[in-house]
């Protein structure tokens, strides 16, 4: 089948908008929260450096964009039934420090990024290596790792601190997840399957179970790797 096959169902149609509106709204905020960051950055070489990771955010969105306006949707349609969860979310983890602002850019977007991953396994194959394209590492990882730990060896006070907004980070994004999977029919249907025909691949109660604990497995992973408890 060629995407336009999948696309001709037209509630597979709206599902695979709205998993791009969701993508693409969450990595405009990333953008202009990162950009937000790079002006607190302590040290121009520190500025320079988050500001490219912004750059990176903002082609993923023009990408996901792209992908819209070529199927014929206006992406601030798509993008709308997200904007009061993904705002609330990040109004409820502002960072209060530029630490704080980079562990959420690590382990609060990562999360994000292991959720939608795992919905494009449920969608055409076309659709899927956009979200795993836009979902790329642009290097913000490795940059957040040596920064904290740098951190956390200069002042071994501080993993205490981001290690309890670590856990906060986790809790609230999980829970946006949530949200978002359930409160919109057209996306949770590609999770349970019911668009798109008899063959595409759906995951039952127990797999969206298992799906979860991924996730969590995953932050606990991110969290090690900047040398804070899980």
């Amino acid at each position: 089948m060629t995407q336009d096959d999948w696309l001709a169902d037209p509630q597979y149609r709206e599902a695979v908008a709205d998993l791009l509106g969701a993508l693409a709204y969450g990595e405009l905020t990333a953008f202009t929260r990162l950009a937000g960051d790079s002006e607190l950055s302590p040290t121009q070489p520190l500025k320079a450096a988050v500001a490219g990771l912004a750059v990176a955010e903002f082609r993923h969105y023009e990408m996901i964009v792209a992908r819209l306006e070529a199927m014929g949707v206006a992406p601030e349609t798509a993008m709308a039934p997200f904007i009061p969860a993904v705002d609330a979310f990040h109004e409820r983890t502002r960072p209060s420090t530029w630490l704080e602002g980079l562990v959420k850019a690590y382990v609060g977007d990562g999360i994000a990024t292991d959720f939608y991953r795992e919905v494009a396994a449920y969608v055409d194959p076309s659709t899927r290596e956009l979200v795993n394209s836009a979902m790329q590492d642009v290097g913000q990882a490795d940059f957040v790792v040596k920064v904290v730990r740098e951190a956390i060896r200069t002042d071994p006070r501080v993993a205490g601190r981001l290690a309890l907004w670590g856990r906060r980070l986790v809790g609230e994004a999980l829970s946006q997840a949530q949200q978002v999977a359930v409160e919109r029919d057209a996306l949770a249907s590609l999770l349970v399957g019911g668009v798109g025909g008899p063959h595409r691949p759906s995951a039952d109660l127990a797999e969206l179970g298992r799906m979860f604990a991924r996730l969590t497995d995953e932050h606990t992973r991110r969290m090690g790797r900047l040398g804070l408890a899980a």
